[in-house]
């Protein structure tokens, strides 16, 4: 049931919803970052949530400016936890 809560709020999202979290959190990104983020979450949210982000991290890594970058690993290491126990809630 949550995996498929997830897909119908990813394949509803919007990039003003990807803005708003992100001003919630204390990053401001530009429109080129706001592009970047919405194509890798609309495109990687099950290997975001469910595999290795390691690799989708590092080439967001390269095109958004590393202040961006550096909240985006923060939040992620933040939520990292919760994702964790989310996810396996699903798979079991």
């Amino acid at each position: 049931m949550n995996f498929y809560l997830i897909e119908e709020y990813v394949n509803r999202m919007k990039k003003d919803d990807i803005n708003i979290f992100a001003l919630k959190q204390g990053i401001i990104l530009n429109d080129n970052e706001l592009d970047i983020l919405f194509t890798y979450i609309k495109n990687n949210y099950r290997t975001i949530l469910y595999g290795n982000p390691k690799e989708i991290l590092l080439e967001i890594k390269d095109k958004v400016t590393p202040l961006t970058y550096n909240k985006i690993e923060n939040l992620y290491m933040k939520f990292k936890d919760k994702i964790n126990i989310f996810t396996k809630n699903i798979r079991d």
